[in-house]
């Protein structure tokens, strides 16, 4: 059976952990003798964008641009790299975690941060997704070994609960706001520390998760991947929970092009996938 196709099975309690805290860790999602190949064909991708981008020097970025290098949709140009992106395989561990039998991409993304790269803030993924439905997933996947102080993602445990807290991007607000929110509802903050290349974290959309700065000389290589459940409606207009923001007007346009409000999710660039069958 071709690598890709191979159904890595999670445990019980491994669900039950992505369940009740909004993310988990499981190792060798890609195991170490086939990460070669996925990583070179992210460096690919990534490289030839990177081209395309005018990056201003580290210290005259916002705190957003500090954080990470984000190259987005890759899978979309690089057939090589789709066979991955699309793989039965790591879309066959969120579709356990939540519970599913098919998933649709959403979108994948390379965050690279650079030596030096500032924190990311405190954030809610779904915040930028104009999705009907809490079944959303994002793995982040680092290409390399990678340590703590390369900036590894810290999740606030149970806060894949608590939905929709405004219009809150990414910034210096929503990290004064969100680790104020945190320490007042007393939420514990986990860090899985040290991760292997192949290593996985996968975290829910609401899930709040900020991470620390690279204070290494080394660029750290991590791709991530989100998926949301099939059949996922696009939130409808007028909405009585006031849902609509700047980010979820871009997101619809950009990531489910052609498709409407109140319609299902399910654009050209959204494609399905049966890990199970």
């Amino acid at each position: 059976m071709n690598y890709l196709n191979q159904i890595k099975r999670v445990s019980a309690s491994d669900i039950a952990a992505y369940q009740q805290n909004g993310h988990v860790r499981i190792n060798q999602v890609c195991e170490k003798k086939n990460i070669d190949d996925f990583r070179h064909q992210v460096n690919l991708s990534v490289n030839k964008r990177k081209e395309m981008i005018n990056l201003a020097p580290l210290e005259e970025r916002s705190t957003y641009d500090k954080a990470f290098l984000q190259i987005m949709n890759i899978w979309v140009e690089n057939p090589q790299l789709a066979k991955w992106i699309l793989s039965k395989r790591f879309a066959g561990v969120a579709a356990q975690l939540m519970g599913v039998e098919k998933v649709r991409i959403y979108h994948d993304q390379a965050l690279f941060k650079e030596p030096s790269g500032g924190f990311t803030p405190w954030h809610q993924d779904q915040h930028y997704w104009p999705l009907e439905t809490d079944n959303c997933i994002t793995m982040w996947m680092p290409l390399m070994d990678i340590t703590r102080d390369m900036g590894t993602l810290n999740f606030a445990s149970g806060t894949s609960k608590v939905g929709y807290l405004g219009d809150m991007p990414i910034s210096d607000d929503s990290e004064a706001y969100l680790s104020k929110l945190c320490a007042e509802q007393g939420f514990d903050i986990a860090n899985y520390g040290n991760m292997e290349a192949g290593d996985a974290t996968f975290h829910s959309g609401w899930c709040l998760h900020g991470a620390g700065p690279n204070l290494t000389n080394t660029l750290r290589e991590v791709m991530t991947i989100i998926w949301y459940e099939d059949n996922t409606k696009i939130i409808a207009r007028p909405d009585p929970q006031n849902r609509w923001n700047a980010s979820r007007e871009n997101d619809l346009a950009t990531w489910l092009p052609g498709c409407s409000e109140g319609e299902e999710a399910a654009s050209e660039i959204n494609p399905l996938i049966s890990p199970f069958s």
